[in-house]
């Protein structure tokens, strides 16, 4: 088929943010989408994963994935359907997955290493969930607490940001393997949906209550493993609570992504010391040619109704914006997903 007549939006980094990312950081364009040559692919985007890693993909400076340039789409994890194909990898109508960008359209070669892309089956999960407990955020969750938190059946495992699309996966994988649970979100709908949905064994109401006494009352053995999506305060409150041999598994540090001033770091560190504990950090990309053994497995308890995932739909590619900031001022419930076309 001809894509001349199709129209591509695009959201592009404009200037690195300070602080919150805001309107002016962001310009919008709009482009003819160009026939496409041997081995290419043309997908329309049905669906963007927004993630707080992209707060950090828009700074400059050394990381674990190299910063969006300015000028640049803006680097988002998809879902989409081939609609043109010149390549045998791929025929219309194949819905996959990988880093489309944060644009209505993808263009470019079939295996371009980059966008990573692979086939999903929609009969097998509704596609947001592709982009949740089946896709980066669950993998983060599933190797993040399995290699770096080695959980052992009976041991508490606590994980903040719990209500997020990696901390409900963390609870429930850690459920599977026979710990205690407690989970630290905020908002008292957040925590019921946790404990009475998602089976934690408790949940600490961040906003409303002390994290520190509802950890004395709900980790009463201590704490074996903490799965850290949040820094901060958070994280020099449950290092004072650890058992000897801790393990500390840092995923993310949401509360610090937006600051202006420098990282605040854990004052209680000294606390890893004396209980010969570990802190180490978790990035999913390390994991990816095991992808399929932790999707295989959640997908099994997916079918057999013994795990749970929420998405939180913004609908809209023009709502890109203000749903990112979403994630940063706690708006969202469960797996934050930007809905771009109808399926």
């Amino acid at each position: 088929m001809s894509t001349l007549a199709l129209q591509n939006q695009q959201y592009r980094l404009a200037a690195r943010p300070v602080g919150m990312p805001k309107p002016s950081d962001w310009h919008v364009t709009i482009e003819s989408v160009p026939d496409i040559a041997d081995g290419e692919i043309v997908i329309r985007t049905l669906y963007l994963s927004l993630d707080p890693a992209m707060r950090g993909w828009m700074n400059e400076g050394k990381s674990y994935i190299r910063p969006v340039a300015i000028g640049e789409v803006m680097r988002a994890i998809g879902i989409g359907r081939v609609i043109a194909s010149k390549s045998p990898q791929y025929t219309v109508g194949d819905t996959v997955c990988g880093s489309l960008g944060v644009q209505s359209i993808w263009v470019g070669a079939a295996d371009d290493k980059a966008a990573g892309f692979y086939k999903v089956d929609p009969a097998i999960a509704p596609l947001p969930k592709y982009l949740n407990a089946l896709g980066m955020p669950g993998m983060t969750a599933y190797f993040g607490l399995l290699e770096v938190g080695q959980p052992k059946a009976g041991e508490t495992v606590v994980v903040s940001g719990a209500a997020g699309a990696v901390g409900q996966t963390v609870g429930q994988v850690a459920k599977h393997k026979g710990c205690r649970v407690v989970g630290i979100a905020g908002g008292r709908e957040k925590c019921d949906f946790v404990v009475n949905e998602l089976g934690f064994d408790a949940c600490i109401d961040y906003k409303n209550a002390s994290v520190k006494d509802g950890l004395k009352q709900h980790c009463p053995n201590g704490i074996d493993v903490y799965f850290d999506n949040v820094g901060g305060d958070i994280l020099d409150t449950v290092l004072t609570q650890i058992n000897l041999k801790a393990r500390i598994v840092i995923c993310g540090a949401i509360s610090q992504y937006n600051n202006t001033t420098p990282v605040k770091g854990p004052a209680n560190y000294l606390s890893l010391l004396v209980n010969r504990a570990r802190m180490e950090g978790i990035v999913v990309f390390d994991y990816a040619d095991r992808y399929q053994i932790g999707a295989a497995e959640i997908a099994k308890w997916i079918q057999e109704g013994s795990f749970k995932s929420r998405e939180d739909i913004v609908f809209g590619l023009e709502k890109f914006p203000e749903a990112l900031l979403m994630l940063f001022e706690g708006k969202n419930f469960g797996k934050l997903v930007l809905q771009v076309a109808q399926e």
